[in-house]
């Protein structure tokens, strides 16, 4: 083992060697020829697949070197030497079972494959780290060639995209093939291995199985110190510690509860509203990072389609109309028909509302891209064919809740179905009213602009959101909502003052002073409903903190409904003429925003997801990977957030002190670096999201040689044997 190790480590360093050589040779080579064009930008290019093929080369070699040597082994006889291996290693239950079926175990040994992958991986963004002219002290001026031009580049970029997807899908479908070899393999092993305990029938045998599983199964007495007396423990520092080993720095969390009776095909299409929204997530946060990463280094590119007025939109139309739409909308299809107590009323409603609103997003992306957009606003970039896409998709949804709703076996509507179905009805009502033109000359413009942006948000994605909450947070708690009238209360409180308070984002503009006071009052209205819901929501907790630390959805509910109380609150305050004179055209609104969006929408969300995908699936996400999702997105949003209302604060000061802009800018930059570290941490919690949602709906399981040849001994070994 350890020389096989000491091979794998010589061949990672020869690779990474030649990785972080490639670059010093392209600049040295480059560096010769000082008058030729710069073709740089295909060298990279060249280099990227050049790498990406080693990469997919290498994993694959990986693989069936190691299936070779599993198949020479086998030929060379060396079976009888590795049962003795799972002997050894067999628990008291395995043992149990052998001994019952006349006496035999088996155990597997681990696949070090992983290692080598994730070795190359990081081998490879190291080399991916140092740039060109990142090894060098000084730069070189060279000649522009055609491959500077940024249609070349672009055109060349999209030819390497199904290029690089092709190989992807190569390394996906040539691993697949080698791992169900594998699997056959595995089942093989088991087979000769289940012959092999066959044959362990002598007293000898039978004797060493048993005293090993005496061994197995010794326990202290816990007396061996103290004696026989009982501890005085009057605080409980005795009684009260763990017993049961597990691995200390995971806290170990309660599983979902399987729940019966969902219709396959609508878990089917639950899951797929669930995959397509982590999609744009990974997707739309990616850009978000890239443009992140502008405001710390702004030249980091010179091409038009790159540029942070297209990626902006299109980083924020995709989380919100591709992840927390298709989110929101995915755990809909589940709660309405499960509070109803009736079937979804049409499966295919559903999946023709998913395509739609896909096609929405990636026409919107593409358009913006472009340079087609809207020019209407904010949020509101995507031209009016492909929101009409989003409303037809939304429609369909309505007709689809109601007809359900109308179908179920209980007397009362609960909460959580008249939150979801107000929430779809404002979408399309906001949708209407921002893209329809008749009202929207001048100053109509700007008063439609603010109330389409908030109600976007406070009237779609919060409302929804909230009645998602209504239902999962009781769910996971196993109690009932605290008080029905609280919610209530808060669900027309919210309708009451939210639609008024669009304007308040353009206070001391050329709007009529009036209706800037309304937004005011509205803004300050919006208490009522922000405490009622918090109250509710954290009553609700009352008497159940325990179940936190055994649970990993209710601490992303937890830090949601914390975020849901300070966000919107600060949205209230920043509604002031006097805060919204130093902090309005700053980045404390970039920050309130996504402390709103990101705090309350995505992790109420999450916690959605993470409850609902196990009972659809059966399948956990590992725990401590759920842990590193919620750390990194917690922690990366306070990195984000934090700085930059501290820093903005300061900058709306500079401005009321008449310092010039620039001074203001200069002194945003530490701040901004700030912001682009948070981002990046988000950004790594969704991988991790991401992959959590992998483990929960994949389908491949690894052969267990010891379980499967357990299985081969009770079928060798008729039950009439066994019971004699």
């Amino acid at each position: 083992m350890q020389t096989s190790l000491k091979k794998w480590w010589k061949k990672c360093l020869q690779v990474a060697v030649v990785y972080l050589l490639l670059p010093v040779l392209v600049q040295a080579q480059s560096a010769g020829a000082a008058s030729a064009p710069d073709d740089t930008a295909l060298i990279v290019l060249l280099v990227i697949v050049l790498l990406a093929v080693l990469v997919a080369v290498l994993l694959l070699s990986f693989e069936a070197r190691a299936l070779v040597a599993k198949i020479r082994n086998k030929k060379m006889g060396n079976n009888t030497h590795q049962f003795e291996k799972h002997l050894e290693n067999m628990n008291s239950n395995q043992i149990e079972k052998i001994l019952q079926t006349t006496h035999r175990q088996k155990d597997r040994s681990k696949n070090p494959g992983s290692i080598k992958a994730v070795l190359l991986v990081v081998f490879t963004l190291l080399a991916t780290l140092f740039p060109e002219h990142s090894l060098f002290a000084q730069t070189k001026v060279t000649n522009g060639g055609i491959f500077n031009e940024g249609g070349i580049l672009i055109t060349i970029t999209l030819i390497m995209i199904p290029i690089l997807a092709g190989l992807v899908l190569m390394v996906v479908k040539l691993s697949n093939i080698l791992r169900k070899h594998r699997n056959r393999q595995d089942l093989e092993e088991a087979d000769l291995f289940a012959g092999y305990l066959a044959t362990l029938t002598g007293e000898e045998a039978t004797e060493a199985l048993a005293k090993r599983k005496a061994a197995l199964d010794y326990n202290l007495t816990h007396h061996e110190l103290s004696g026989q007396q009982e501890p005085a423990d009057t605080k409980g520092l005795v009684s009260n510690v763990e017993t049961e080993g597990y691995i200390n720095f995971i806290a170990r969390k309660k599983k979902a509860q399987k729940r019966p009776n969902i219709d396959p095909q609508l878990s089917k299409l639950i899951l797929w509203y669930f995959g397509c929204a982590a999609l744009w997530l990974l997707f739309g946060t990616t850009i978000g990072e890239y443009v992140g990463i502008k405001f710390v280094a702004p030249d980091v590119d010179h091409v038009s389609w790159l540029s942070f007025g297209r990626l902006r939109p299109v980083h924020t139309n995709a989380v919100f109309w591709g992840w927390a739409s298709l989110g929101m909308l995915g755990l809909g299809y589940y709660i309405v028909p499960m509070v109803s107590n009736a079937p979804l009323a049409s499966i295919k409603k559903g999946w023709y509302a998913l395509c739609l609103i896909n096609a929405a997003v990636i026409l919107g992306t593409t358009f913006l891209m472009a340079g087609i957009n809207n020019g209407g606003g904010e949020y509101r970039e995507y031209i009016w064919p492909v929101m009409l896409l989003f409303g037809i998709g939304l429609i369909l949804t309505l007709i689809n809740f109601i007809q359900t709703i109308a179908k179920r076996q209980t007397k009362e509507i609960y909460i959580s179905n008249w939150y979801i179905v107000s929430a779809i009805m404002f979408a399309l009502t906001i949708t209407v009213v921002a893209y329809v033109p008749i009202w929207q000359d001048g100053l109509g413009e700007t008063i439609i602009q603010g109330y389409y942006m908030h109600q976007g948000v406070g009237m779609w994605f919060m409302l929804f959101t909230l009645g998602i909450v209504y239902y999962m947070l009781p769910q996971q708690l196993n109690r009932p909502i605290y008080s029905y009238s609280l919610g209530i209360l808060a669900f027309w409180t919210q309708i009451l003052f939210y639609t008024l308070i669009g304007t308040h984002h353009f206070v001391f503009s050329s709007i009529p002073w009036w209706l800037q006071t309304v937004a005011i009052v509205g803004s300050v209205g919006m208490v009522i409903p922000v405490v009622a819901g918090t109250t509710n929501f954290i009553m609700t907790f009352k008497g159940a903190w325990h179940k936190i630390a055994g649970s990993y959805t209710l601490p992303f509910f937890l830090v949601g409904i914390i975020f849901y109380f300070t966000g919107s609150l600060q949205g209230t305050a920043e509604a002031f003429r006097s805060t919204n004179l130093m902090w309005h055209f700053t980045d404390f609104t970039v920050a309130h925003s996504h402390l709103t969006m990101y705090g309350i929408i995505c992790f109420f969300l999450w916690a959605g997801m993470y409850a609902v995908i196990p009972r659809l699936t059966g399948k956990e996400a590992p725990q401590i990977t759920v842990g590193a999702h919620f750390w990194l997105a917690l922690i990366g949003l306070m990195f984000y957030t934090v700085p930059l209302m501290i820093g903005s604060t300061l900058r709306g000061q500079m401005w009321i002190a008449g310092k010039p802009f620039i001074d203001s800018v200069v002194h945003m930059a530490p701040y901004w670096l700030w912001r682009a570290i948070g981002g990046s941490l988000m950004w790594l919690s969704h991988i991790f999201f991401a992959y959590n949602f992998y483990k929960m709906i994949s389908r491949h399981e690894a052969v267990d040689v010891k379980e499967a040849a357990l299985k081969k001994l009770v079928q060798i070994i008729p039950a009439e044997t066994q019971n004699d």
